[in-house]
């Protein structure tokens, strides 16, 4: 991403607009152009590592002007009611010398990548500077997934959905295996950090695709960077699928894209062919791909479907994303690709489902398919619902996600119609943004649909929202003149000097960067009270841990029967297959241990049931339990006669009956069973006629990418016999899916 000299092209062209001025507004030079220009090429670097080392203090050290964090002040506003103001000092810092080498007529990308990870690290990695333990109980899951896999060599499908992806689990349970830890909890600590550092490196390739200014490109690495609050970048599936994805999208912009050059739209009638031609008519957004010899595009090409098996064997929605992008792309003609590769990858991800991951749809056909073409509903649950019966502090944290959500879709509004003023195309962020709105029509994937496609969407969101600042076009390209735009007029048109326009953008950047920045402590962090995973909770764990021959159960406290999915405290972390998770019914009432005492009496021996502060913060933000009704409710075990504590700190303790049936024996483990018989009678001619047209289809693609003049009709036999073979393989996949439905 160079950056444009002085007194270049670029430089003048930077906030013009590509029209004639009307009215001419001030040239006096803003703080930030007076900052950028009058300061030394050592400052920026200076401002960014001053700016890391105040926050680390003000975040780590307990004392004088930088007083740390006090982590038993955080209330329902999450981690930023408890953050010294030295820390937003801090990462302001940064952020301001971020814009100040961007606003330098100097090419300093590798001081640019480095403010960048500079506030990645302020942003994504304060949760791991000021706790003791790994947040998210789920990441605890799935080390313990991974432990199980590294341990048995084996997944366990019919314990959980996630085992019939297992690709995530067996890598990282190798890697920990071979690597000697056991104690995973330092990688769970880091994670969210180093995946956001991660997903950086391919956006940056991707942004080196699309045509924009320098500072565009930047500002939306950085927006990628400050929005990106969902928190699906911890030790999970999800969050090592997204950085494939965006490997994968990159693969196909660099080396596989398509820019057309701008033509006359030629007359058309109909609304349609009018609109596609209007479409043509447009300088493409993006630059076409780099040459590349038969080898290059042989090894990248197997390279994407090693990426796209990679993917489908660890995760279950993330398939879906990379094909709608690539057959979006092929067919706004964005890529050099064919459509029989979207063929190959979709036939590819059905048969993992139909094949591999029989134990999870088998007999959940309804729960699998019941969402799809409600959208409103899946959107309901994803919004609506998570802002009901919520304290009103945690409320305001929910609104804020929300908000930003709102206001990068705005931006990416406006930068879409800045540039189409400009005559440009953006067919590919375009498709990347639509894609994953699609996902809302299928399912609501357990109230969690509206966070994965702002994730999948918010690569092309940041490319958009950047055009909202910064909208034209390098001086390099050959787009665009200055005066051709598309016809979409104001009606009293107010134009500002091009050099106070460029002045006036880099301000209003940098302003909505700091308050996006604060907004994404809120964001990201506003569920620390109950997110927080503390050392005393996991104490409690291995104590059952310890006490788990040859088997045992733990009870977690819920408000209703059957409707919670994650419990608050770190599960699953060892010995899955010993240890059950069952729930307990607690009421408002903190005197209240019917629910309990129901629980544990239906129970054999070795049966606990824990009561920590993770749990009750989860009940009084999210269900309206009142204040300090975790430590009423502890004291309600406490003196209840029927009940014993085995185990207790300042986080958690421990309860189970104070006696049982004389001779009553603790079980052994309960046995994990596959759901469903995973054969059928036409399942051998199901997998020789996948083979065979994973095969024909691969090979016809690989004979294109060689020249079409020398292969066309060896590629024609192999794409009718890929086809042929393909509708064999879908069809043993529909008659698997209605016998063992059906059985």
């Amino acid at each position: 991403m160079p950056v444009p000299e002085a007194g270049t092209a670029e430089g003048a062209r930077e906030g013009s607009g590509g029209e004639a001025p009307v009215l001419w507004l001030g040239r006096g030079p803003s703080w930030v152009s007076r900052l950028a220009a009058g300061s030394p090429s050592w400052l920026p670097p200076l401002l960014t590592v001053e700016g890391l080392a105040m926050y680390v203090l003000a975040l780590r050290v307990p004392h004088g002007a930088m007083r740390g964090v006090d982590l038993d002040r955080i209330d329902g506003l999450g981690l930023i009611s408890a953050l010294p103001v030295t820390a937003f000092a801090a990462i302001a810092m940064i952020l301001v010398s971020f814009f100040v080498t961007l606003t330098q007529n100097t090419d300093r990308k590798g001081l640019l990548l480095f403010q960048l990870a500079a506030i990645t690290f302020a942003l994504h990695g304060a949760a791991a500077l000021v706790e003791d333990e790994p947040r998210f109980h789920t990441a605890w899951v799935h080390a313990g997934f991974a432990e199980y896999i590294g341990r048995a060599g084996e997944a366990l499908p019919g314990l959980d959905a996630r085992f019939a992806w297992p690709g995530f689990f067996a890598l990282f349970g190798f890697v920990l295996r071979a690597a000697g830890i056991d104690d995973p909890s330092f990688v769970l600590q880091w994670t969210p950090m180093v995946s956001n550092l991660l997903y950086l490196l391919p956006f940056v390739l991707i942004l080196r695709q699309i045509v924009a200014t320098t500072r565009a490109r930047w500002f939306a690495a950085l927006l990628f960077i400050v929005v990106q609050w969902i928190g699906q970048d911890y030790f999970s599936p999800q969050g090592f699928t997204y950085a494939l994805y965006l490997v994968f999208i990159a693969i196909l912009l660099r080396w596989f894209g398509r820019a057309e050059p701008r033509t006359a739209p030629p007359p058309a009638k109909g609304l349609l062919r009018r609109a596609l031609a209007r479409l043509d008519g447009l300088t493409p957004g993006e630059l076409p791909s780099r040459p590349t010899t038969v080898t290059d595009r042989v090894v990248l090409l197997t390279l994407l479907v090693a990426l796209f098996v990679a993917t489908t064997a660890t995760h279950q929605i993330t398939p879906f994303m990379m094909l709608g992008a690539l057959t979006g792309l092929i067919l706004l003609r964005r890529s050099t690709l064919s459509l029989t590769l979207p063929v190959l990858l979709g036939l590819i991800v059905l048969a993992w489902i139909n094949y591999q991951a029989t134990p999870f749809w088998s007999g959940r056909i309804d729960e699998l398919f019941g969402g799809i073409g409600k959208i409103f509903a899946n959107l309901q649950e994803n919004t609506g619902d998570r802002l009901e019966g919520t304290d009103p502090q945690h409320a305001l944290v929910l609104q804020v996600r929300l908000g930003i959500c709102g206001v990068i879709l705005t931006f990416a509004a406006v930068g879409l119609l800045r540039r189409l003023r400009r005559g440009v195309g953006d067919r590919t962020a375009l498709v990347l943004l639509c894609v994953p709105v699609m996902a809302l029509g299928l399912q609501s994937y357990g109230g969690e649909i509206g966070l994965r496609v702002y994730m999948f969407a918010l690569p092309a969101a940041c490319i958009l929202g950047a055009y909202a600042f910064f909208p034209n076009l390098p001086a390099q390209t050959g787009g665009a003149r200055e005066g051709e735009t598309v016809p979409i007029r104001l009606r009293r048109p107010l134009r500002l000097a091009p050099e106070t326009t460029r002045r006036l953008s880099v301000v209003l950047a940098a302003v909505s960067a700091l308050v996006l920045a604060v907004a994404f402590l809120v964001a990201r962090y506003g569920n620390e009270k109950f997110e927080r995973v503390t050392t005393g909770e996991v104490a409690a764990m291995h104590w059952v841990y310890d006490h788990d021959r040859p088997s045992a159960r733990l009870l977690y406290l819920v408000p209703v029967l059957g409707d919670e999915v994650t419990p608050t405290i770190p599960w699953r972390e060892r010995d899955i297959d010993r240890v059950d998770y069952l729930q307990a019914l607690v009421t408002e009432d903190p005197k209240d241990v019917k629910g309990v005492l129901t629980a544990l009496r239906a129970r054999p021996a070795n049966t606990f049931v824990m009561a920590s502060r993770g749990q009750a913060a989860y009940l009084e933000l999210n269900h309206g339990f009142p204040d300090r009704w975790g430590e009423r409710f502890r004291a309600s075990l406490d003196s209840s006669s029927y009940l014993k504590r085995v185990f207790a700190n300042d986080d958690a303790a421990l309860y189970t009956l104070r006696s049982y049936p004389k001779g009553t024996e603790i079980p052994p483990p309960t046995a994990m069973t596959l759901v469903g018989d995973p054969s059928t009678p036409w399942t051998p001619l199901g997998i020789v006629a996948l083979a065979t047209a994973s095969a024909t289809l691969f090979a016809a693609e690989l004979a294109r990418l060689r020249g079409r003049s020398r292969n066309s009709r060896a590629r024609r036999r192999l794409v009718v016999i890929g086809l042929i073979m393909t509708l064999a393989a879908l069809a043993v996949i529909a008659e698997r899916f209605l016998t063992l439905t059906s059985a």
